[in-house]
């Protein structure tokens, strides 16, 4: 008997020790969710409540945080953030990092961590140095090798971020740093991955970040040799699963390095493919990628229509869009004068890159009308070419001659003195047997084309003098009939 109630003693005060820790984690929740409550009405009194609360627990956990404190500092990081208050938004990132490990789960802590990296990189308010001091000391805690919570998914997400934060703040020799590590933790846990494609799917996609982040800034260096090494490398990779906004990211900058490598064709296929990403994932940078695709299709001077695809039909009437479909409506009509105001009056060249490029577009157009206009012609002014591009001056039409002359998608010359083009006999004309003739067997064959042209209305001419002459005669029989 006595045995049987010690028992039931042990067991009545384990039960009322889990009713205790239960009545202590309900306290603490409630009392988080009070001290939320305040944050509208009084910054000071929710400062304070957080504070109860990071206390409270830690007399609960013996002396050590748990997620209820992990939770606080993030509330009061954000509330030091509204305030502006860089100490303070300082201090209690580095005690939220203090947290890591204390009873808060991985989940909770990645989610933490990098929900906060968002919230203060997008703060205008921060000066850049506090804002590499938190990313410092972010990646000091998950560092693999000298963390004191190592972990490498939180550290590698953390230097992404990093890095495209020192890309945009233009901070290359940070950015530099940041790739440097990230290249040397994957070639150090997979051997000699950051140059082969035959990796696992989880170290693909993280060689696909680090990728785009590289192309980046040379894009920005304009080190288009550099470039195009990594484009290669990105675009040979098997089995990766990234964002299709990094993928999209990737292309667009392919694309942007092929117009500047004078690849039309090749920067119209890699924009589409951009355009097509950035659709995936719902970003409104594929308008933009469909412009430069249009504008690389002009420039490649593709007959197709690149709204005429199924993935760019629904935004061809899209009023961010409506410029440049009817840019290149005017273009495939060779209607220049269209074609120059539109550029002139819609928004096209707000865009830098568009900018860069109008000239390649001006030039793409002129020729493909100057084509026509010289078709009929053997010699024709300058000052009549000029008109019909659009009242250019004869120095601008000179030059393109010039140009379309010493590329040789011209024969002719230019007589300066009465400011005329002369165009030479056309030449890969052939005779019967498929001999290429000469420029004397050329107006020897015109001379005789005209003479048989000549024979043909003359004997037209005689046929129709003859019908006349038979119709009057048997009018004139008939009168006498009467």
């Amino acid at each position: 008997d006595a045995d049987e109630d010690m028992e039931d003693n042990f067991e009545y005060t384990d039960e009322e020790e889990e009713e205790e820790a239960d009545d202590a984690e309900v306290a603490l929740e409630n009392a988080y969710y009070n001290a939320k409550g305040l944050r509208e009405d009084s910054i000071e009194d929710a400062v304070q409540a957080f504070g109860e609360v990071i206390s409270s627990e830690k007399r609960e956990n013996d002396n050590k945080y748990g997620p209820w404190s992990f939770k606080s500092m993030k509330q009061l990081v954000k509330l030091y953030l509204k305030l502006n208050n860089a100490t303070e938004v300082m201090r209690h990132y580095q005690r939220m990092l203090e947290c890591v490990g204390d009873g808060v789960s991985p989940n909770a802590v990645e989610k933490g961590i990098h929900g906060m990296l968002d919230r203060i990189s997008q703060n205008e308010n921060l000066q850049g140095s506090l804002i590499r001091q938190i990313y410092d000391a972010t990646l000091a805690v998950f560092s693999p090798k000298t963390g004191t919570s190592p972990n490498e998914r939180v550290w590698f997400k953390t230097n992404i971020k990093y890095g495209q934060l020192m890309y945009e703040m233009n901070e290359t020799a940070k950015l530099q740093r940041i790739l440097k590590d990230l290249q040397s933790m994957k070639t150090d846990g997979d051997g000699d991955n950051m140059m082969g494609a035959s990796s696992t799917s989880s170290t693909s996609t993280q060689l696909m970040e680090i990728y785009a982040l590289q192309i980046q800034l040379y894009s920005r260096q304009k080190d288009l040799k550099k470039l195009r090494q990594v484009f290669e490398k990105a675009m040979s990779i098997r089995g990766s699963i990234p964002h299709p906004r990094t993928i999209a990211l990737i292309q667009e900058l392919g694309g942007k390095m092929h117009m500047a490598a004078r690849e039309f064709e090749a920067a119209s296929q890699t924009f589409f493919q951009a355009f097509k990403s950035y659709d995936e994932a719902g970003d409104p940078n594929r308008l933009k990628c469909l412009k430069y695709l249009v504008m690389a299709s002009m420039l490649h001077a593709s007959t197709i229509n690149p709204f005429d695809s199924q993935e760019a039909r629904p935004y061809r009437d899209d009023p961010e869009i409506q410029a440049m479909t009817n840019l290149v409506q005017a273009f495939h009509n060779n209607d220049i004068r269209q074609f120059e105001s539109i550029l002139k009056k819609g928004r096209l060249l707000e865009d830098e890159f568009v900018r860069e490029h109008v000239e390649d577009l001006l030039r793409t157009i002129r020729t493909q009308v100057l084509k026509r206009v010289l078709r009929p012609y053997t010699r024709i002014s300058l000052q009549a070419i000029a008109k019909e591009l659009n009242d250019i001056s004869v120095q601008d039409v000179e030059a393109l001659l010039v140009s379309l002359i010493l590329d040789k998608k011209l024969d002719g010359s230019i007589d300066q003195v009465d400011g005329v083009l002369i165009k030479e006999a056309e030449k890969g004309l052939a005779d019967g047997s498929g001999k290429e003739l000469d420029s004397k067997s050329i107006v020897v064959l015109k001379c005789e084309a005209l003479d048989e042209m000549a024979d043909a209305l003359e004997k037209l001419s005689n046929s129709i003098a003859s019908t006349r002459i038979k119709d009057s005669s048997s009018s004139l029989v008939r009168g006498m009939v009467i």
